[in-house]
């Protein structure tokens, strides 16, 4: 028997992307997103920004036993809008209005003729300014890397 890996559902892989870029993004930033929408959705709170505490848990050298690293705080939030789609909203932190805008937009990226308005609005442009920051901080550790070399000595 062959251990292989489970097959990809690409949608599956699509929501975990934005859902991750939409939690990492600002609430500026989505609020921006929203206003740009024109009309605002009509949405339920099936379940009102709650904060709470998350256990998080690490390895040693990325490969090693994990261990409990320490509790961090999360906010959640979950929407329905008129069609019955369900969004959901996980962001670190205590910013209420944040988890708010990651459910509703993880809502409206589930429907075929919302989501490439909103790729396109909100979750491309918070991409590239993640990866620009991300860029920034890898070129100020890269200005501060000490090459050491040896030299021989010629007799």
């Amino acid at each position: 028997m062959s251990s292989k890996e489970p097959p990809v559902d690409p949608e599956m892989a699509a929501r975990q992307r934005w859902m991750a870029l939409l939690a990492r993004a600002s609430a500026e930033r989505l609020e921006a997103g929203l206003a740009a929408l024109g009309e605002p959705p009509r949405y339920d709170l099936l379940r009102r920004p709650e904060t709470g505490m998350v256990m998080v848990r690490g390895r040693s050298g990325g490969t090693g036993p994990r261990f409990n690293l320490g509790e961090m705080t999360v906010t959640r939030c979950v929407v329905r809008l008129a069609d019955g789609t369900m969004g959901h909203g996980y962001v670190a932190g205590r910013d209420r209005r944040h988890a708010e805008l990651a459910a509703l937009f993880d809502a409206l990226l589930q429907q075929p003729e919302a989501r490439p308005t909103i790729l396109d609005a909100v979750i491309d442009p918070v991409a590239a300014d993640l990866a620009a920051a991300e860029r920034t901080v890898r070129e100020k550790a890269a200005a501060t890397k000490v090459r050491f070399f040896t030299m021989v000595r010629g007799e």
